[in-house]
């Protein structure tokens, strides 16, 4: 999933937040339907969860017209979301990190997804990665990306127990996978597969935003085995290129993940394994469906929030 805002020009004079209470399962779509609706370089939307509630934030560079942003909000979720909205004047500071002080580190197996402040808590033994996108979907803490790094971190271990069960032969000789992620995103996804598999990922989002923020999340973490390109879709020659691959990342939605099934089960290895997320619980056998009719069958299911995440792999023949 991609995510919206810039850290331009992020030291300013006083700014204004906007804040919404919304539920689990609609906090990712509210949030990212506003960050298309707000211009990057003037607003940061976030959400994130405290105390078991979900909220929606708007960090303004500037201090907006309230009107306006209550008329946006209300495109986005209805007149009652925005007749909820609240906005609260916050002193100069770093107005995107401030979207993303409050937000705790994500702990999925091995992998702890964190921002800059809590970059010196990491524990030796954990890979850590740190991300500054504005959206919280694109920290870990939305079940999506969440259940994509749970079902990484669980691959890992079955390769590193029984790599011949993840690893197609060309793959076991060279000891190197060749892992896709599509719809990166703020590029938590591919980081955690390059940091934890060692190996190079090919990495795309249709949204040149989400590739300028996953570029320098990438180059902030180290990863340089990360290549970060911007493309609709699996039409590009790159991916071609680059096939067949033995692990692809998929954190989208569903309509995107239906249309792909037939393009991508073209660009895998045979016993190649697919982790689709960005799916509601009750549409995972819709999904599933769709991939199953290109030769995968469904290994695992794992429901987080309310979102599903599955791993499917390709039959060896």
């Amino acid at each position: 999933m991609t995510g919206g805002g810039s850290a331009a020009d992020s030291e300013s004079g006083p700014t204004v937040v906007a804040r919404l209470l919304a539920q689990p399962d609609a906090a990712a779509g509210l949030a990212r339907s506003l960050a298309e609706l707000f211009d990057a370089s003037d607003a940061a939307v976030s959400a994130y969860e405290a105390d078991g509630r979900w909220t929606v934030a708007i960090h303004f560079a500037v201090p907006p017209n309230e009107t306006a942003v209550r008329a946006l909000v209300a495109l986005a979720a209805g007149a009652e979301a925005a007749n909820a909205l609240t906005f609260e004047n916050l002193g100069a500071r770093d107005w995107v990190g401030q979207s993303l002080a409050g937000l705790t580190p994500v702990h999925a197996g091995r992998f702890v997804v964190h921002g800059a402040h809590d970059r010196a808590r990491i524990r030796t033994n954990r890979i850590g990665i740190e991300i500054e996108a504005a959206l919280a979907f694109g920290t870990g803490h939305h079940g999506t990306t969440r259940g994509c790094l749970l079902a990484l971190d669980a691959l890992v271990k079955l390769q590193t127990k029984a790599r011949r069960r993840l690893l197609r032969p060309r793959a076991r000789r060279t000891g190197r996978l060749k892992v896709l992620d599509l719809g990166t995103g703020s590029g938590v996804l591919a980081i955690a597969a390059a940091k934890a598999l060692r190996t190079p990922v090919l990495a795309s989002d249709i949204d040149a935003r989400a590739v300028q923020t996953a570029r320098q999340n990438v180059k902030l973490n180290r990863a340089p085995g990360v290549r970060v390109i911007h493309a609709a879709g699996l039409g590009a020659r790159r991916f071609r290129e680059c096939a067949p691959f033995d692990l692809v990342l998929a954190n989208i939605l569903l309509g995107p993940l239906q249309r792909m099934a037939r393009p991508m089960a073209q660009l895998l290895a045979p016993g190649a394994r697919v982790v689709l997320s960005g799916l509601l619980a009750a549409q995972a056998n819709a999904a599933i469906a769709a991939y199953r009719a290109r030769g995968l069958a469904l290994e695992r299911r794992m429901t987080l929030d309310g979102w599903a995440t599955l791993v499917l792999r390709r039959g060896r023949a």
